[in-house]
């Protein structure tokens, strides 16, 4: 499918973690004009090959009328709230995120994966199903390798599979995949975007609003219809071939978004049922780390929302000790895991900002302070098949860069301990 131009330039890039930076640098490659600005203090390893401004918010640089912004580009993270975005727009200047930015100018078709939970297992399940099938892929998006890196590096023919987040689905103009997928949608967010409609129409508009019958559409049927013209898929109705590897009820239904996504792309049935069988699972998702002295260890890190944290804890089969805490900036409502810790969990680790809230909805819990202490007196509290679950139902921020690295502390503490 045709894919729009992009505006003409200069361009200025806002926000200079991961995706900000490959925006700028595909940008940069084809000989455009870029600057690059970040109110924080990213770390930029590489030198971008084009001006950046750290502790700035890009205001200055919009309003410097001796070289005009002809369009700004968005890092996921970076709110529709900040000055410079909400001023490029009044003033008419055209705003594009990185995944609009990558889908204009990589000409290779999408299948592209939302969703509050899920949305990393079934996008990397999905790279995994092509290459048993011997289809080339480039699995990219929210975790991992930002879209724009492809302009200049992929595979003729390939097929995308893009991760979104809500985030990049709220600034997408045009972007359409040939096939889209959506879990669910809880509330996760609301920091960002105010409200749980505007979370879930974010996630509904950007994936399906643009799309035509020859695409694709799959979602569970309570979210029928769904806005534009996609041929529907009820996610609810379709039927696995084989029993998925991965353990628990919601893998299941990951498998379902899996094989809708494959058929509707043409993947044959037996490297479908095969695919299903190998997926190894991703890491910081239920990632099993081994048993010390007689007791289970598993990371689920990318657990950063109460939704996610319930999926976890119904997937284990034995008495939990949990380690749940984090950022609070979400200010989610943790009353509903109040009834599942009291019926799953032998002990209840916090840590974080969020500790104070957690304990105050959930009646129980001790504050350990840091991931450190926490491992250590859940590590005291567990008897011989036990479990210890990390799924802090919060994001990593203020202790952490990102969930990966919480993730890869507590699996670095507990190959620490003794076997």
């Amino acid at each position: 499918m045709p894919r729009p131009p992009l505006p003409p330039g200069p361009y200025l890039v806002v926000g200079l973690a991961r995706s900000g930076l490959a925006a700028g640098l595909a940008l940069a490659s084809r000989g455009e004009q870029v600057v690059g600005v970040d109110s924080g203090t990213p770390q930029v390893t590489v030198d971008p090959g084009f001006p950046i401004h750290l502790g700035e918010d890009g205001m200055d640089l919009l309003e410097d009328f001796a070289r005009p912004i002809g369009a700004v580009v968005k890092s996921p993270g970076v709110p529709p709230r900040a000055a410079v975005v909400a001023a490029a727009r009044e003033r008419g200047i055209p705003v594009l995120g990185e995944l609009e930015l990558g889908w204009r100018l990589v000409p290779l078709e999408v299948v592209a994966v939302t969703g509050t939970n899920g949305k990393t297992t079934v996008a990397q399940w999905l790279g995994h199903v092509h290459r048993v099938a011997g289809a080339p892929v480039h699995v990219v998006g929210n975790v991992g390798t930002a879209y724009t890196s492809l302009i200049d590096d992929h595979v003729p023919g390939a097929t995308v599979v893009v991760e979104c987040s809500s985030y990049q689905l709220h600034d997408t103009a045009a972007f359409r995949p040939e096939v889209g997928v959506l879990l669910n949608a809880g509330s996760d967010h609301l920091d960002w975007h105010g409200s749980v409609e505007a979370y879930r129409r974010a996630k509904l508009h950007g994936m399906f609003s643009r799309q035509v019958p020859a695409d694709t559409a799959i979602a569970p049927g309570a979210f029928a219809p769904l806005p534009g013209d996609g041929t529907f898929v009820d996610l609810d109705l379709v039927e696995l071939p084989v029993e998925p590897g991965l353990p628990g009820e919601h893998n299941r239904r990951n498998a379902k978004a899996v094989v809708a996504a494959c058929r509707a792309r043409g993947i044959g049935e037996d490297a479908i049922a095969e695919s299903l069988r190998t997926f190894p699972g991703v890491e910081h998702r239920l990632q099993p780390l081994g048993v010390r002295g007689g007791v289970r260890f598993v990371n689920d890190s990318k657990a950063t929302n109460v939704e996610s944290a319930l999926t976890a804890l119904a997937a284990m089969d034995a008495p939990v000790h949990l380690i749940l805490g984090g950022d609070d900036a979400k200010q989610e409502d943790f009353a509903p895991l109040r009834d599942p810790v009291r019926r799953s969990c032998a002990s209840v680790q916090l840590v974080g900002e969020a500790a104070g809230r957690l304990r105050e909805a959930l009646g129980t819990g001790t504050d350990r302070g840091d991931l450190e202490h926490a491992v250590a007196a859940a590590v005291a509290a567990a008897a011989p098949g036990e479990i210890v679950l990390l799924a802090p139902a919060c994001a990593s921020f203020g202790q952490y860069r990102d969930f990966e690295e919480r993730g890869r502390h507590f699996a670095a503490l507990v190959g620490a301990l003794a076997e």
